[in-house]
């Protein structure tokens, strides 16, 4: 979980970062609409990508604490 207190300094400079790879694609000449469905598309994939993880790290803790319970 993002900690509150340090949320604000992590937004600020993935904004800024992420409004710099805007800025170069749109530069170079792709339409600023097809780079944030881009953007959108990429964020959904590491977000399943992430969720995918928390699941399997779960699953195997509840193998662990059964096969210690057992």
């Amino acid at each position: 979980m993002i900690d509150v207190n340090d949320s604000e300094s992590l937004r600020a400079g993935m904004s800024e970062s992420l409004s710099k790879v805007v800025d170069n694609a749109v530069q170079a000449g792709w339409p600023e609409r097809d780079v944030a469905l881009l953007l959108m598309e990429l964020a959904e994939t590491h977000l399943m990508k992430v969720a995918a993880a928390v699941i399997i790290d779960d699953a195997l803790y509840l193998q662990r604490v059964h096969s210690l319970k057992n």
